[in-house]
């Protein structure tokens, strides 16, 4: 086994048990049993626990960023993309119920920590905000794009963590059908004032 597909392997392990089991209640021995590694081959890649969370938060928005493209691939209307966004809690729900949105968790719990990559793993949220705004604005909602974007974060947050709570899939079905109405109205609205901002420039 080559060096590279042996950090790989950690940085899988790592991000499926912080993910499970949170950051704090991992240990070394927990992600080398899953490797199956001895603990020297495994300190000759991570010296700390704080240098595996830097490799995973990286790997996750390396990951976010080729699921932001896919989407951009398969659906050419910005429309349809963020539709993409609101679905993944349908997606992903069978995790969700048993351990919450990975990246509300982890955000959390290192804010709990008050640990130093708390600001790192941040930038999951930011990227999924500029994201979002970028496909408001090409929705033609300019002025509002941002604030769209952040309530769409956090309606999609608090299903999350109430689908973790309760396990209601007519819940889940119901919050995702209210967040594509309500997506359906942001894009009418959009529509609305460009036909009468048409109407109101003078036709040469």
């Amino acid at each position: 086994m080559n060096d590279i597909t042996t950090r790989e392997r950690i940085v899988d392990a790592a991000d499926m048990l912080f993910y499970q089991r949170g950051f704090e209640h991992t240990s070394f021995a927990d992600i080398a049993d899953v490797v199956k590694i001895s603990r020297g081959n495994f300190y000759f890649h991570f010296k700390t626990k704080d240098r595996i969370l830097d490799a995973v938060i990286d790997q996750r928005i390396t990951n976010t960023r080729v699921m932001l493209e896919g989407w951009e691939r398969e659906s050419p209307a910005p429309a349809d993309r963020i539709r993409s966004f609101i679905n993944i809690v349908i997606t992903n729900r069978a995790q969700i119920k048993r351990f919450g949105c990975p990246v509300g968790t982890l955000t959390s719990e290192l804010a709990k920590l008050d640990h130093v990559s708390r600001s790192d793993v941040k930038k999951l949220f930011l990227l999924f905000r500029e994201w979002l705004r970028e496909q408001f604005i090409k929705l033609g909602c300019n002025e509002k794009a941002d604030a769209y974007a952040m309530h769409l974060l956090a309606r999609s947050q608090g299903v999350a963590t109430l689908t973790n709570a309760f396990h209601d899939e007519r819940f889940i079905r119901n919050e995702i059908e209210q967040m594509n109405v309500w997506l359906d109205s942001c894009i009418e609205h959009a529509r609305g004032r460009g036909s009468s901002e048409r109407r109101a420039t003078p036709q040469g």
